[in-house]
């Protein structure tokens, strides 16, 4: 049988999609790139499997939206009901086709159902990531259960999967899981992609390392609830779906997923990290300030506590250490005195600020800083003069719990939006403002995509009016981060916790998808606030260094070493930010567990800097050598380990690195390695290395 098929493909990927009989198309082939005599034709035949006993007698395919109407055996790609409530099982059809240098749109119809269904497939130039959405609509009113982004198959041969969980300051922990006959479901219903559930898979082999081996790495660019489905049928063939969280949309004409981002990535985690950071970087943020400016923000300096001398006093700390921008945190709206209260009423508290905010961001813009503020526009207190006049702009039933004091507001609705923007507008109209922490601090009550859809058109109102103001999403740290709020911010707060032990990790599994330039990370208080760890400075500073540096603590309480410590860290940040925020993080894979190793490579590859960060003691006595990795092999680099200083008595060896820059190959540091002098722990290495 003679079959459509189309090819996406480059350097890095090919997909090969056919279609029988002009049934839905399913992928015959995705993996490495194939060459360009391929006969697509040869490869659709060759997709066909066995039938044998206790089979039907035709395989139903693993569509781009696998059909119950074909028999199919595992989860179906739609699920719906009509306007009577009887179950949707349509039959489409193939109705056109369009394409274009980077991508296709197939269409198919159920003509008996009048059901349409749209595939919308790209392959992004540059960066190698398919994007892929689909699309439903319908000449009559439907409920949809269950829509999925294009099905995608994965090998028998990978047979593992690397799935994201975690909780509030302990964000992205990863997991990594075998295939098994059956699904693994991840249904997040709290309304946001949040804490425990990033929406991010990775499939692979046990062989697989951040350096070497294959890996099928996709991520659904979602900022509401997500459902992850990872099935192995009874046959062995094994798929991967994507969308929206169960019961998240109501009844309607048309549905659309999100864009699943999807790589094939044939050398480690990292080949694959490297698109998800680029494609972020280059092709989706926008608007962000460069250079990157040294972030200070108060929240754990004073908390609710505003007093406009110690603000102005905190700010003029701050600038001496080397930041560029105030961030006036939670406290300066309503009569916002702890989190009981106000949310809603975005009026300046003219107890705290008599005179307004012009005072402080004066005395701010004075300093040379760029003055920035907190909202959390999404959330609403009963004690606040909104809910007294609009108790039904809530989200979900008032007898609801509450979470952090507060509840929801219903962003679906217009009159909320209005309001919101009015109340933002106007305090970045009257004031010199170019930043917003944007905080969501707690889950929804209910489950709706909606909800989702009007915080966006919220964000991107306020975008295109206040083109200048870049904008942060922090949902208690990391419980709204994924590429969909990326399209619209500039920046994400990974997590609350500023324990440098914990965004050593945190940092660490995030780099599989996100770059340096958009993480932020900040210096914390001597002892944690939230795991009441006292860490040293050195720690503390070079763990923030590592990606969108900050401070957050009260700096009049640093002694002059600390201070001292952080003015050059952060000295040493700004002179290296501009080429930093451009460059790679790979993953480094370190045989001592102990050890949280990334090299920071830059576009060109004409330098990097490594950073080696004992997390806890090693089991031997000493590190094994830190390979690197994605040099190029015959050409010599200079390496200096630029805090040598910070060796301890105990290390009482003589290594090369302790005393003098090494020259060596890109073969010799990938194959052999750098032997690093003995550390204690919680020590952080740091190496710059130029290209000769």
């Amino acid at each position: 049988m003679q079959a459509r098929t189309w090819h996406l493909g480059d350097a890095h990927q090919s997909l090969v999609l056919a279609s029988f009989g002009d049934s839905l198309p399913e992928a015959v082939y995705w993996g490495p790139p194939l060459p360009e005599k391929e006969s697509l034709q040869s490869l659709a035949a060759a997709s066909a499997t066995d039938v044998t006993g206790g089979m039907v007698d035709s395989n139903a395919p693993i569509s781009l939206s696998p059909e119950a109407s074909r028999t199919f055996p595992g989860q179906a790609g739609l699920a719906g009901r009509d306007a009577e409530g009887n179950p949707l099982t349509p039959d489409f059809r193939f109705a056109g086709e369009a394409s274009n240098d980077h991508g296709l749109t197939l269409t198919y119809e159920d003509a008996a159902l009048d059901l349409s269904l749209v595939f919308d497939l790209t392959l992004t130039p540059e960066t190698s990531l398919l994007q892929m959405q689909t699309q439903l609509e319908s000449q009559g009113r439907i409920t949809v259960d269950w829509l999925a982004a294009p099905v995608m198959p994965v090998p028998a041969h990978t047979g593992e999967m690397i799935e994201f969980s975690g909780r509030w300051c302990a964000e992205f922990q990863t997991r990594r899981l075998p295939f098994a006959p059956g699904a693994r479901v991840r249904d997040n219903r709290t309304g946001r992609s949040d804490h425990a559930h990033f929406p991010g898979l990775i499939v692979c082999s046990a062989q697989t390392s951040n350096t070497s081996g294959e890996a099928y790495a996709f991520h659904y660019a979602w900022s509401g609830g997500h459902r992850m489905v990872a099935e192995e049928l009874a046959d062995g063939r094994r798929h991967v779906q994507f969308g929206h969280a169960s019961a998240s949309m109501k009844g309607n004409h048309t549905f659309r997923t999100a864009p699943l981002l999807a790589t094939y990535a044939a050398s480690g985690f990292n080949s694959a990290a490297v698109r998800f950071q680029r494609h972020a970087r280059n092709r989706l943020v926008s608007g962000e300030k460069t250079p990157r400016p040294v972030h200070y923000n108060c929240w754990e300096a004073v908390y609710f506590d505003h007093k406009i001398e110690e603000l102005k006093s905190i700010a003029s700390r701050a600038a001496d250490l080397g930041a560029e921008r105030f961030v006036l945190d939670d406290g300066w709206f309503g009569l916002r005195d702890n989190d009981t209260s106000s949310l809603g009423d975005w009026g300046i508290d003219r107890r705290k600020y008599p005179d307004g905010l012009a005072p402080l961001v004066e005395h701010v813009k004075g300093l040379g800083l760029e003055f920035g503020i907190w909202f959390e526009p999404e959330m609403i207190n009963e004690d606040s003069d909104l809910f007294r006049s609009h108790p039904e702009w809530v989200l979900g039933p008032l007898n609801q719990v509450r979470g952090r004091q507060q509840l929801c507001l219903d962003m679906s609705r217009d009159d909320v939006r209005t309001y919101l923007y009015d109340c933002i507008a106007e305090v970045l109209s009257t004031n010199d403002i170019g930043y917003i922490k944007w905080d969501h601090n707690r889950v929804l009550p209910i489950v709706d995509a909606a909800q989702t859809e009007g915080t966006y058109a919220l964000i991107d109102r306020l975008r295109a009016d206040f083109p200048h103001v870049e904008i942060e999403s922090c949902a208690s740290g990391g419980g709204r981060v994924d590429f969909g709020i990326l399209k619209r911010t500039q920046r994400v707060w990974l997590s609350d916790s500023n324990d440098a032990l914990e965004r050593q990790r945190i940092q660490h599994d995030a780099a599989l998808f996100l770059p340096a330039s958009v993480t932020g990370s900040h210096v914390g208080p001597r002892k944690c606030h939230t795991s009441g760890r006292t860490l040293n400075m050195k720690f503390r500073a070079w763990t923030a260094a590592q990606r969108h540096m900050g401070f957050e603590m009260d700096p009049r309480e640093l002694t002059d070493e600390e201070a001292a410590v952080l003015k050059h860290v952060t000295g040493w940040w700004k002179a290296n930010r501009d080429w930093m925020v451009h460059a790679d993080i790979l993953r480094l894979d370190c045989p001592d567990p102990a050890l949280i190793a990334e090299q920071q490579l830059a576009e060109d590859k004409s330098r990097f800097v490594v950073f080696a960060a004992l997390t806890r003691p090693s089991n031997q006595i000493l590190q094994p050598p830190l390979r690197l990795t994605g040099l190029e092999a015959g050409a010599q680099y200079t390496i200096k380990l630029i805090n040598r200083e910070d060796a301890a008595d105990l290390s009482r060896g003589s290594p090369f690195l302790k005393e003098n820059d090494l020259v060596a190959s890109g073969q010799y540091l990938m194959s052999h390695g750098l032997n690093l002098p003995w550390c204690f722990p919680e020590t952080i290495w740091v190496l710059e290395a130029q290209r000769i």
